[in-house]
């Protein structure tokens, strides 16, 4: 699936300055070729360690920094993510993606997580865990127990990156999503927007994207969910055409990747779905 294509940063904001319905056609050319036009993925994720984060992601309730009346919650029982797996399977999810709120997993978890995986693939679910940074090691491990997908956002640009996020370098995401790839999963990768970035980071984070040796097979774009707590929690809202348009510039970059309509949902109206 790697492509020779290498996206220029002025040709990512050429696509965005076109004319709306120009764009979205040429976006729906493009998803026509490589998939079935009626056919939608849907997915379930799981939060298996909630809360107690020690990043700094102005986004996140997660984050032990903000006070965002969330409760913190240790890692889940095998047994109780494996029911949750078998609900979402018999509500039509053919994948099920297990997040934890961690900087990084320690070596104690691994086996729980990978009798995670293991339980949830022999349900014929495909499986995606978002776990943040990995080790080698850790990213073999995973391989081993059989994971599909592994979940790690660029969030931004690497210009805008700063401002939202001081506890982890841009490049150690980069690194993370090159271990993944190196043990033989395949990658979930995407970012957020309306953390306050303008169109040139928008363009950015897709260029960052496409421009991987492969690009990932899964591309998250999530409208930024303001949560009352974060320093982000008073953003203006994003315009439902300039999400849109996100969304069909990341298709025609990223032709065969999966592009998946994430978090910020539950806010958007049912025309901008």
């Amino acid at each position: 699936m790697s492509t020779s294509q290498r996206w220029t940063l002025a040709q990512a904001r050429a696509m965005f300055d076109k004319p709306f319905l120009d764009l979205l056609f040429e976006a729906q050319q493009v998803y026509r070729k490589h998939f079935t036009p009626s056919e939608v993925q849907v997915s379930t994720l799981l939060s298996i360690k909630t809360g107690a984060c020690p990043e700094d992601c102005k986004y996140c309730p997660q984050s032990a920094r903000y006070s965002t009346g969330l409760e913190s919650e240790r890692l889940m029982q095998v047994q109780q993510v494996l029911d949750a797996a078998r609900k979402a399977r018999d509500a039509g999810s053919t994948r099920f993606c297990m997040g934890a709120a961690w900087k990084n997993p320690h070596d104690r978890d691994m086996p729980l997580l990978e009798q995670m995986v293991q339980g949830v693939k022999a349900m014929g679910l495909e499986t995606c865990m978002t776990l943040g940074m990995l080790n080698d090691r850790q990213a073999q491990r995973l391989a081993e127990a059989g994971l599909d997908f592994y979940n790690h956002n660029l969030d931004t640009s690497p210009e805008f990156y700063g401002g939202i996020v001081t506890t982890r370098r841009y490049q150690d995401r980069l690194d993370t999503l090159s271990k993944v790839r190196q043990a033989g999963i395949k990658i979930c990768s995407g970012g957020i927007v309306g953390l306050g970035e303008d169109i040139r980071d928008r363009a950015g984070l897709l260029v960052q994207l496409a421009n991987l040796p492969t690009p990932p097979e899964s591309v998250p774009i999530n409208m930024l969910v303001k949560v009352k707590g974060t320093p982000l929690a008073d953003n203006d809202d994003v315009d439902a055409f300039d999400f849109i348009r996100t969304i069909a510039v990341a298709r025609i970059m990223m032709p065969r990747s999966h592009v998946r309509l994430s978090a910020g949902r539950e806010q958007m109206n049912e025309q901008t779905q």
